[in-house]
């Protein structure tokens, strides 16, 4: 049985070799053909990355050039301010003596000459006083004439006195008495007329204050401003209350405010000019005029006045408008210029160096002269002409790919490479 047995398992393990090989071959082909699909794959990633490297690899290493053709036109080096505009000259009219004003006979806007009523106040309250002072001088006078009689007749008596005194008629007494009488007569009457001449400068004064309830136009102008209403109580005891206002519009003033490292450029009688917030394309020139010494201080910022004046004949120009100021310290028409980034080192009216490219696309650096330079723009007055392409900037080409996709990855998708 033994033998047996023996006999039988090898007969059992042959057949069954046959059955594990047929489970573990389909195994190695499926792996065998998930490494030929892999590959292939692999070598396409391969080359993609190889092309966007040396594609876009190239282009971030190189470098672009920003040029620009020098172009022909005016260029100014100015000092820039702000002011506003204000009449040349003005006056504030008030009222000299305290009353209700009758009567204000101008409005806002009007035109008056100069003597022109624009105001009046009652006078019913001067005219009493006026009354009052002619009566008291009226007494002060009669008051003179029987003085002045009493004068005369302490002179009579006392040249009687001496008569008498002469002929030893009457005694020395009644002399020393008689001329004291005299003496006495003689300075009631100054003593009046002290009073008469203090009456009469009342009078004077009462009649002065009468005129003053009629304002007139101090000079010729425009009213710009009213500060009383009629019916009101003016109080001129303290203050001389302001009525009206008249300037003269015929001639403005700008007012601008020039910080203080800009007002050392300034100079008396150098050409200026402003534009206005609603005509920013036209001019109005004027000359410096002033640079006002004492400053006005806001938020630590140290501010000058400089004025100038600018004529006005048609109105068109207000009071407080907002004037963007250039004073002008150098000036050119008709001007080779470029742009001032260009240029390197040099000042006005000095030498300096930019780059140009050629025609065959080679740059080179050229020795130019430099005239009148501002913040944008600079004068070349020698070494360039219209057809040189002169270098303004420099950049990567990654730099402005980096940026271009940027601006599009707002609306598309990133690039695949």
């Amino acid at each position: 049985m033994a033998d047996a047995t023996r006999k039988i398992a090898p007969v059992i393990e042959k057949d069954a070799l046959p059955a594990a090989q047929s489970v573990v071959a389909p195994e190695k082909r499926a792996r065998s053909r998930k490494r030929w699909l892999i590959l292939p794959a692999l070598l396409l990633a391969i080359g993609a990355g190889w092309y966007g490297w040396s594609t876009y690899g190239e282009q971030s290493n190189a470098e672009t050039v920003v040029t620009e053709m020098p172009v022909r036109g005016d260029i100014e080096n100015s000092v820039t301010a702000s002011g506003l505009l204000s009449p040349i000259k003005d006056v504030d009219v008030g009222a000299q003596v305290s009353g209700q004003l009758k009567s204000l006979k101008v409005e806002i806007g009007d035109s008056v000459k100069q003597g022109q009523l624009i105001a009046e106040i009652d006078s019913a309250s001067i005219e009493t006083q006026i009354e009052i002072a002619e009566a008291e001088l009226a007494n002060l006078q009669a008051q003179m004439i029987d003085k002045t009689a009493q004068v005369v007749l302490s002179g009579a008596n006392l040249t009687r006195q001496r008569a008498l005194v002469a002929g030893n008629s009457a005694a020395q007494s009644a002399l020393d008495e008689a001329v004291a009488a005299l003496a006495t007569a003689e300075a009631n009457v100054d003593a009046l007329k002290a009073q008469v001449r203090k009456q009469q400068a009342t009078l004077k004064d009462a009649r002065i204050s009468l005129g003053y309830t009629k304002i007139y136009a101090p000079m010729t102008g425009t009213i710009v401003n009213t500060s009383a209403k009629e019916g009101q109580t003016l109080n001129a005891n303290q203050t001389a209350p302001t009525i009206v206002t008249i300037g003269d519009l015929s001639t403005m003033t700008v007012e601008a405010e020039v910080s203080e490292a800009d007002v050392g450029k300034l100079k008396v009688g150098m050409n200026a000019y402003f534009t206005l917030l609603g005509q920013p394309g036209k001019r109005y020139p004027g000359t410096l005029r002033q640079i006002q010494p004492t400053p006005s201080t806001e938020n630590n910022v140290v501010l000058y006045y400089a004025l100038f004046d600018v004529p006005n004949p048609d109105g068109n120009l207000m009071m407080n408008m907002t004037a963007q100021v250039f004073f002008v310290r150098s000036s050119a028409e008709n001007v080779l210029t470029i742009p001032v980034a260009a240029v390197r080192s040099g000042s006005e009216g000095k030498s300096g160096e930019v780059t140009v490219v050629n025609a065959a696309g080679a740059r080179e650096t050229r020795k130019v002269e430099t005239g009148i330079r501002n913040r944008v723009r600079v004068e070349i007055t020698k070494g360039l002409d219209e057809n040189d392409a002169v270098v303004v900037g420099t950049g990567s080409a990654d730099k402005a790919a980096s940026s271009s996709r940027s601006n599009s990855r707002r609306g598309m998708p990133p690039p695949m490479f």
